[in-house]
Formats: structure tokens, C-alpha cells, sequence
């Protein structure tokens, strides 16, 4: 097999900073071929509707949102309609996302809000969408870059958070550092394409318990520690 004829490299010493321009660029043109398309996996046909499905993302699969939001936006079609409920009125249409509790919370919440503060619409700042109930920074950058198309930040979630480490964009394990992180060595313009395609490289090949890195066509700037194949040396650091 493949993986016998290459096998792991011990580490050696490093003549490239991970932070180099060139390294970032070579990354991002990779990204670029492998994920033209990439774009929000979240169903969704307004901008509500993208707040609401990625409120429910939390902690659950992109495909369980998209099998309960088509009902839940037929039944409450509006953030008016959403925001007449009651919290434990919604919880049954969503419980499959699980936390439903906390998500029903929160999607009333923020329904009442957008009703009430902004006239029915979705806030179109950083500043606005963070005084919605449920809605952080990833949330928030989510609805910005996806759908008002504002590079505002860089969306961190699982896959980004862990891509982002092994390839030895940031050391920092905190999401909110390693916004920050991303956003000083990533271009603005590209803010919203790179969480995208960094996603979708996570669902298809960058793998938690496995990566395919013999498939990877960034397996050459990988240094992670956990790569399960590898033509250049590791370090112990990049995890």
C-alpha cells in the first residue's frame, strides 16, 4: 500500500515560518482548485432563515438542520410568526438538532428581537446580530458573509478550528483567538470563500478520527502530528 512505501517523517528543522506569505498563498490557491464551489451547506432562502438553521447547527450535522428546517419554515414562515410562540412550542419541531431547549430559547428570543428592534428584518451589522439571543461570533459571520456577502470575520467552527491548528495557522485553541489569528494573515476578500472551503475540506478529507491525507492535495504543507500518511516531516506541535 501506499502508506508503506512513504512512511511518517520524523521532524526536522523548520526553514519556513507556517505564517510565511507564501506558504498562506500556495494554501489558499490549493483551496481555491480543490473547492471552487464551495459555498454554506445551511438550506435556507432569506436571511432569517440561515440565522435560524445555523442557531440549530450547534452541535448537530448540517444534514439533520436540512431535514427539519423545510417544515419548520412552512409552518412559521416569518420571524413575526416565530416570535407569536412560545419556546417550549417549538421545542418538538427541533428537538432532532438536540439542546433544543436552549436552541428554542434562543430562536424565539432572537425572532422577538428582529420583530420588535430592527422591523422584521435581520440586522445587517456585526454590532446589531450580537444583541440577538443565540447568536455569536460564528453565527453572526455566517449570515454576514454568506448572505449580506460582508467579510466581517472568519467563520470558526469545528473543522476550522481543528484545520486551522494542523496546519499551524494559529496556536491558540480558542476560537475567538484564532478568529483573530486567521483575519491578521488571511485577506479580507477571502474571509468568507477560506471558512467555506476549509469546512468543506473537513468534511471530505480532513477527517477527525482519520484524515485521508494520502488524498489531500495539501498534504505537502501538513505537518499535523496525527497524519495518517505523509511525504514531508511532522511536527508535534501542529495538532
Amino acid at each position: 500500500m501506499l502508506a508503506r512505501k512513504k512512511p511518517l517523517r520524523r521532524a526536522a528543522s523548520r526553514k519556513e515560518s507556517p505564517l510565511a506569505p507564501e506558504r498562506v498563498r500556495a494554501i489558499l490557491q490549493i483551496l481555491d482548485s480543490a473547492y471552487p464551489a464551495a459555498t454554506c451547506a445551511l438550506h435556507h432562502g432569506s436571511a432569517w432563515e440561515l440565522l435560524v438553521a445555523t442557531i440549530l447547527s450547534a452541535q448537530c450535522t448540517d444534514v439533520r438542520v436540512n431535514l427539519v428546517t423545510p417544515e419548520l419554515f412552512r409552518k412559521y414562515p416569518s420571524p413575526v410568526a416565530f416570535a407569536a410562540l412560545k419556546p417550549e412550542q417549538l421545542e418538538p419541531d427541533i428537538r432532532s438538532t438536540g439542546f433544543f431547549r436552549n436552541k428554542s430559547r434562543s430562536l424565539v428570543g432572537a425572532a422577538k428581537k428582529v420583530a420588535t428592534d430592527f422591523r422584521g428584518r435581520v440586522p445587517e451589522t456585526m454590532e446589531e446580530l450580537l444583541t440577538l439571543p443565540g447568536v455569536a461570533r460564528k453565527t453572526a459571520n455566517v449570515v454576514l458573509g454568506t448572505w449580506f456577502k460582508k467579510n466581517e470575520g472568519v467563520v470558526v467552527d469545528t473543522h476550522v478550528h481543528r484545520i486551522a491548528r494542523r496546519l499551524e495557522l494559529t496556536r491558540n485553541d480558542d476560537p475567538g483567538k484564532i478568529e483573530q489569528d486567521l483575519m491578521r494573515i488571511i485577506p479580507r476578500d477571502r474571509w468568507t470563500d477560506f471558512s467555506h472551503q476549509v469546512i468543506w475540506h473537513g468534511r471530505r478529507l480532513c477527517i477527525a478520527r482519520r484524515p485521508k491525507c494520502a488524498e489531500c492535495p495539501l498534504e505537502k504543507h501538513c505537518h499535523a502530528a496525527d497524519k495518517t500518511w505523509s511525504t514531508v516531516e511532522i511536527h508535534k506541535t501542529a495538532k
